[in-house]
């Protein structure tokens, strides 16, 4: 498994038909240096942040994680302050 799942436990989940589906588990927030701000502007999205801060667009949730008292409408709304991980 890659992305943002790897590494990451998994639980066996019974089903109904006797069946098991694996589930991963939930992942550790990063929790940035507290002096990495970036303040959205007009038209930023956190693809295209995490591609140019992280270095990888589909790292766009390690910016969410890294933001956890923000509401999700939020993390791209002009002037939100974002906490930015480190690369």
């Amino acid at each position: 498994m890659s992305g943002r799942y790897a590494g990451q436990a998994q639980l066996a989940v019974p089903q109904d038909d006797g069946t098991t589906r694996p589930l991963s588990t939930p992942r550790v927030s990063v929790q940035p240096a507290a002096d990495v701000v970036y303040p959205v502007r007009d038209g930023d999205r956190l693809d295209l942040l995490a591609g140019a801060a992280l270095g990888d667009s589909t790292r766009w949730w390690v910016i969410a994680d890294a933001n956890p008292r923000a509401n999700a409408l939020d993390l791209e709304r002009t002037g939100t302050p974002l906490a930015v991980p480190h690369a």
